[in-house]
């Protein structure tokens, strides 16, 4: 009787998985898989170059002479206006200087004047009247230097500007040509990044004499400046190490948002005629290529290689691996073996591209 109780139990298991493994293979037979096709259009690419930002203005500010560092009138950061005074080096030596030689060019003043009265009347000789002349000219000339000595115990700003961080302190003693600050001009910014020698060439033969390429300026903050530059130059030679040549872009800065010496990069939007597109989603990769599963004329799945031409938002541009008639697998890359056979529902690709929300997984 047990016997017979354990035969029955046996068969009903038996029975019950043959069951559940009908049922996973129906199941999996009628699992469809969604495909599409790549899809040949004219679009635009977006090249990225990390780039530095400059002032179009920024200089260092030097004692132009020695003395003692008497007043600060300004404070780091500050914003100031052109003629603005900023430092004032100790200027007593310096007005005593001037004293002296205005009474000296008093002095000779007088003396010309007098040798001149007894020239007129031929007392003196015209030699004597050069002679009082040259020591006038003489004394003013030296009032002059000595103004310009004493001016320059004034610092103030060539230009509007924001001033950088001190390199002295009141009360300092300073020789000549010492560093005291910079000044940096943001009104515009400059922005330099390097470009590859092929697509220099690209871009040569593409641009237009007069038109300016328009170009933005992703910041570090990963968030799109708001304002629009404008290459303006190129420099004259290729660096022989990298291959690259440095270009320039000028952005507005109206509202001060960029400072010198940021980083970040110049983001220009190139034409791309009869790109063959797909979407990331649909690629997988394999030590660092990049692949996509076909669907054969059998149904079948095979995986092929794939070059992209360019990368943009969900979408790559390939130049070599599929045609614009192929197959291939748009989801469930992780579900399907290589020449697999499955069943598939074709989704135009117009369609596709026009609902993609999410990168490549």
């Amino acid at each position: 009787m047990a016997k017979r109780i354990l035969m029955l139990v046996s068969l009903c298991g038996l029975l019950f998985s043959a069951s559940c493994n009908s049922k996973k293979e129906e199941k999996k037979e009628e699992t469809k898989f969604l495909v599409t096709s790549p899809i040949k259009k004219d679009t635009l690419i977006t090249k990225s170059y990390v780039c530095q930002i400059q002032s179009i203005n920024h200089i260092e500010l030097r004692a132009q002479e020695r003395g003692y560092l008497q007043k600060i009138f300004v404070d780091e950061g500050q914003f100031v206006k052109k003629g603005q005074l900023l430092f004032q080096i100790m200027p007593n030596l310096y007005r005593a200087e001037v004293q002296r030689a205005q009474a000296e060019a008093n002095y000779a003043q007088i003396e010309y004047q007098n040798t001149k009265k007894l020239s007129d009347k031929n007392v003196v000789s015209p030699n004597e009247l050069a002679m009082a002349k040259a020591k006038l000219d003489k004394a003013n000339a030296e009032l002059s230097l000595n103004k310009v000595h004493l001016q320059f115990t004034e610092i103030r700003a060539p230009f509007d500007g924001i001033i950088d961080k001190f390199h002295v302190r009141l009360g300092s003693l300073l020789e000549e040509g010492e560093l005291l600050t910079n000044l940096s001009d943001n009104s515009k910014m400059w922005t330099y990044y390097n470009v590859p020698e092929a697509e220099y060439l690209d871009y040569k033969s593409k641009a237009s004499a007069n038109a300016k390429t328009k170009v933005n300026l992703l910041m570090a903050n990963n968030e799109i400046f708001p304002f629009t530059g404008v290459v303006e130059t190129i420099e004259a030679d290729f660096n022989n190490e990298t291959g690259n040549i440095p270009f320039r872009a000028t952005f507005p800065n109206p509202k001060g948002l960029l400072r010198h010496g940021e980083t970040g990069s110049v983001q220009v939007n190139l034409p791309l005629k009869n790109a063959l597109l797909i979407p990331q989603k649909a690629t997988f990769e394999v030590l660092e290529k990049k692949y996509v599963y076909v669907i054969d004329k059998n149904n079948e799945v095979k995986s092929r290689a794939i070059t992209i031409a360019a990368e943009l938002p969900h979408i790559f541009a390939i130049s070599s691996g599929l045609s614009e008639g192929d197959k291939i697998l748009l989801e469930g890359l992780r579900l399907v073996k290589e020449n697999e056979k499955i069943e598939f529902e074709f989704v135009k690709p117009q369609s596709v591209l026009s609902h993609l929300e999410l990168y490549a997984e």
